[in-house]
């Protein structure tokens, strides 16, 4: 297992997540300004860029999004 810090998913569930209906499902979602706030910082990865604060940011933003699409996917599945 490797350790690696991260800003607490939970930071963001108050104000940058909303639930969104999508073919009559009602989902996830980030907001528009969290999902461009993750694109940026993929960005800033990509061409090594990223500062400690932003690799933990990043970190804790990508485990938001794999929780959501798990929990996406499993509303989807049973409906």
């Amino acid at each position: 297992m490797v350790t690696q810090t991260m800003v607490q998913p939970s930071s963001w569930v108050e104000a940058s997540i909303q639930i969104q209906e999508v073919r009559g499902l009602k989902l996830f979602k980030f907001t528009d300004e969290l999902q461009a706030r993750l694109e940026a910082l993929i960005d800033h990865q990509k061409a090594n860029l990223l500062t400690p604060e932003e690799t933990a940011e990043l970190a804790g933003i990508t485990e938001l999004d794999r929780i959501f699409t798990l929990m996406n996917a499993r509303l989807i599945s049973e409906s």
